[in-house]
């Protein structure tokens, strides 16, 4: 499996189909899927179908998410990275989303700010973007606050998919400079 970035705590890797029992635990939790406004998952087969659906972006624009892995327990703990967005949102199209996912045993654990840090990294470094962008929805809390930690500003509000969010946006030369 490739790895794409670590840190001191976990590793970002290519996500695989034996990775289905961990995305079905992820995304069958109504929790998880509170502020995306989807419905939890409810087989395997559906986590499977996520799989292929994020391995086909890996082969279709070269990136998609990962899965976090703790490297002290090898524990899989949710996904995270960049994925390329063909869709048309807040007047962007063709653009990098940061985002991740958690399982919710590992909520407030500092991994979704971790995850996203080393996507950026990986964005700006590897893929040499000049920007990255993110949504959450407003009542989001916590992943309002992972998204600023890692470095990203609020520059405006969008309706996405009847979701009200923040929009997110980080540029290079903003990142360079630490700020």
């Amino acid at each position: 499996m490739k790895i794409f970035a670590e840190t001191d705590r976990i590793i970002l890797r290519e996500i695989v189909l034996e990775d289905a029992a961990d995305m079905f635990e992820m995304d069958s939790d109504p929790e998880v899927q509170k502020y995306l406004g989807k419905a939890p998952i409810k087989t395997i087969a559906e986590a499977v179908e996520n799989i292929q659906f994020i391995r086909q972006q890996y082969i279709d624009y070269g990136i998609g998410r990962w899965v976090i892995v703790d490297k002290a327990t090898n524990e899989f703990v949710g996904w995270s990275g960049m994925k390329y967005r063909t869709d048309l949102v807040n007047g962007h199209t063709g653009f990098y989303d940061v985002g991740y996912r958690l399982i919710r045993r590992f909520w407030g654990k500092g991994y979704a700010t971790e995850s996203a840090k080393a996507s950026i990294r990986y964005a700006f470094g590897t893929l040499n973007l000049e920007a990255v962008y993110a949504l959450a929805h407003f009542e989001n809390t916590a992943s309002r606050k992972a998204l600023l930690k890692s470095g990203l500003k609020i520059t405006g509000h969008v309706n996405h998919e009847g979701i009200a969010c923040d929009w997110f946006e980080l540029k290079k030369e903003d990142y360079l400079k630490g700020g």
